[in-house]
């Protein structure tokens, strides 16, 4: 059990948990919320979630990167495939094995919400099981994971309980999905050697680490400034601003970023911290519609 958890990376499956929440609460702020669905959903997307690091230890075995890779509590994969504690046939069965659970509950939530289910699903589907053989490749990762295991889980958590996309969702969406995409990217600096190896052509490889720690950046700030003028053009209740909280703890991880960026041993708090603000902030998110 503790090697399959450790296999899944059980530690960062809290991400899809919370993105649902963020969308099940702006649905029941706007007057639907079903609890079979939402249970539903949360299944469905953390399913989704296994398979796609699933995948990726298997792609990552096959290419021999995380046997190169100086792994880390945040990056370079769970090790298991390498000390032969788990055999790669395994993983490649349990990876479509959640993937096959994740595709039956999204066909059981589209038949009771709309086909509209069935578009973010497939999309979804498609990044699950191409990300890291080809997405990761071709320096289209980190958006791609920003929006499948970002935006789209919160736009679909909510339009299973509304039957709808509106703006508002849309606006709601676009903070999660950054702080994704945020999660990967920074977690690729302790890695860049062992992925450019492997044929990985992520961020970090193309423009280096300074460049991108400057991207992290801009894109964090970002993250905050969409919540006040999401407020200030009344698509956000005001109440969503709770999530800036968590800007101080941005601002100085930033700082670190910048800093440290070539500098692994004292990046490694940085790493650390990115993971705290992307679930506090999205978990900040989820309040701000409930108490809005």
């Amino acid at each position: 059990m503790i090697i399959w958890l450790k296999e899944i990376r059980a530690n960062f499956l809290v991400l899809a948990v919370v993105l649902v929440m963020i969308g099940g609460a702006a649905a029941w702020r706007d007057g639907s919320f079903n609890t079979l669905y939402f249970v539903a959903t949360v299944i469905g997307i953390v399913f989704a979630h296994i398979s796609v690091n699933l995948f990726n230890e298997y792609s990552d075995w096959k290419t021999g990167i995380d046997a190169k890779t100086e792994r880390t509590p945040f990056s370079g994969g769970s090790g298991n495939l390498q000390q032969d504690l788990l055999r790669p046939t395994q993983v490649r069965l349990a990876s479509w094995l959640t993937l096959s659970v994740s595709f039956c509950i999204g066909l059981w939530l589209a038949s009771v919400s709309g086909w509209q289910v069935l578009v973010l699903m497939g999309i979804g589907g498609i990044t699950t099981v191409f990300y890291t053989d080809y997405m990761a490749k071709w320096m289209i990762g980190e958006v791609a994971s920003g929006i499948t295991l970002g935006s789209f889980v919160v736009i679909g958590a909510y339009f299973v309980q509304t039957g709808e996309i509106n703006s508002g969702i849309i606006w709601a969406s676009l903070s999660p999905g950054i702080l994704t995409m945020l999660l990967l990217l920074l977690n690729e600096f302790p890695d860049v050697e062992a992925d450019r190896a492997g044929g990985r052509k992520h961020l970090v490889i193309v423009f280096g680490k300074r460049i991108s720690g400057i991207i992290y950046s801009i894109l964090l700030l970002s993250v905050y400034l969409i919540f006040v003028v999401g407020v200030i053009k009344s698509e956000m209740p005001a109440t969503i601003l709770i999530g800036l909280f968590t800007l101080p703890m941005a601002v100085v991880t930033i700082v670190k970023v910048i800093r440290y960026g070539n500098e692994m041993p004292k990046l490694l708090p940085a790493l650390g911290m990115n993971v705290v603000i992307v679930l506090a902030t999205d978990f900040l998110l989820t309040i701000g519609y409930l108490i809005g």
